[in-house]
């Protein structure tokens, strides 16, 4: 059983399975451009940053799916949408636009940064890659960003525009396996926990980062428009077979990204919250310069109301579906079944801060069922972050082992 709800996206597309559907999808829509890789599994497509994203498949088995991306290796065609940030004011201007410093982020590395309105809402979030001393490339996730990232350019000498990139991922244990074999000189050294890295396959440049939307070790490539897209993805492609690497569609990684606490844009966090209220106070840094928000947040309740939940025997139900003593107390704001922990799990926001972890609740579950949820902090295993970080070494067990 894995569910269901995976975020804000449409359910907008029967599934593809020829090549002249393929063609269909360039002509009326944006798919990813080795979209190819999946359509034997006859994936369900969904909108994410106006392009095209698998979100389930017809055929496949989502808990195979899900334990094949915990033990093994798993390839996913994202709807990222990477945004280029380049001349000589760039860092000012970021470091105006975003919570974070901006300055302290060297060439090579990447940086989670999240960006607020005047008011203190959150606006998004998303991956900062600084590629060159005045050149940056920020991988938002789902929603409208690029006009506000073009409205706060005014007054700079930047320009900000889309490089007309596509982003895939890597993700696993064998992950970096696979990238060992992929890339022409091997694996990138030093390559770690965000780091990002030019490389070359097959003769073709690509920009590597260590990241991902799985909390598993994993690593994320970019494809730009000069490059042969479509060697590359054989390259990849060749070298995950021989670990087993198969595509995987949104369901699975949704799963394990609440497991690890990944937020999700517009789902699990909006403009009507705070830094503070979605969980994300460590990317506010006080001691950098201005920032937009600065005000606001400074004086804003610290308190937190985004947190996990557990729930026996099914996933929460999306939606206002959490009560104590009768009264509705909050929202779910994503759910899943987790093969790992074997019971539903949930992000959820709550409307009143004093309430958080060991909390019971009464939970509206998918199949009708009123059951008793705990209220946790995230992620809800690995704290540490060890398995994303390379120092989980040893392979994840089948349902009920915990890593």
């Amino acid at each position: 059983m894995l569910n269901q709800d995976v975020g804000h996206v449409e359910f907008v597309i029967a599934p593809v399975t020829s090549t002249g559907g393929a063609r269909e999808f360039r002509q009326s829509m944006v798919p990813h451009p080795l979209v190819h890789q999946e359509l034997v599994h006859e994936p369900h497509f969904g909108i994410y940053n106006g392009r095209l994203r698998s979100i389930s498949y017809a055929k496949g088995d989502a808990n195979d799916i899900y334990w094949r991306l915990r033990r093994q290796v798993m390839l996913s065609h994202t709807g990222e949408l990477p945004t280029e940030i380049r001349g000589p004011e760039a860092e000012a201007m970021l470091d105006r636009v975003f919570t974070r410093s901006v300055a302290k982020v060297r060439v090579g590395r990447c940086s989670y940064q999240i960006a607020c309105y005047p008011d203190g809402g959150v606006v998004m979030d998303g991956v900062l890659i600084r590629l060159a001393q005045d050149r940056f490339w920020y991988v938002q996730s789902d929603g409208e960003f690029y006009g506000w990232l073009r409205a706060q350019a005014s007054g700079f000498d930047v320009e900000v525009f889309h490089p007309d990139v596509w982003v895939s991922q890597v993700q696993g244990p064998r992950s970096l396996d696979v990238l060992a074999a992929v890339a022409d000189d091997g694996l990138p050294e030093p390559f770690k926990y965000f780091d990002a890295a030019h490389i070359t396959i097959g003769g073709e440049p690509v920009l590597v980062t260590r990241t991902g939307f799985t909390s598993e070790l994993g690593w994320e490539f970019y494809l730009e428009p000069h490059v042969d897209i479509q060697a590359i993805g054989q390259r990849i492609w060749d070298a995950g077979r021989s670990y087993d690497m198969d595509t995987t569609p949104a369901e699975v990684t949704n799963a394990r990204r609440i497991e690890g606490g990944l937020l999700f844009a517009g789902t699990d966090f909006d403009d009507t919250l705070t830094p503070f209220e979605a969980g994300f106070e460590g990317l506010v840094d006080f001691d950098k310069g201005d920032f937009i928000g600065r005000a606001a947040l400074e004086v804003a309740d610290r308190r937190c109301r985004t947190w996990g939940l557990t729930c026996p025997l099914s996933a929460p139900r999306h939606g206002r579906s959490l009560s104590l003593a009768g009264t509705e107390i909050g929202r779910v704001t994503s759910s899943a079944w987790s093969p790992t922990l074997q019971c539903g799990v949930a992000i959820v926001r709550l409307d009143d801060p004093d309430i958080g972890p060991d909390a019971e609740l009464e939970v509206m579950c998918v199949d009708g069922v009123v059951r008793t949820g705990t209220v946790c902090e995230l992620p809800l295993f690995d704290k540490a972050g060890d398995i994303p970080r390379g120092r989980a070494t040893d392979t994840p067990e089948f349902p009920g082992v915990i890593v």
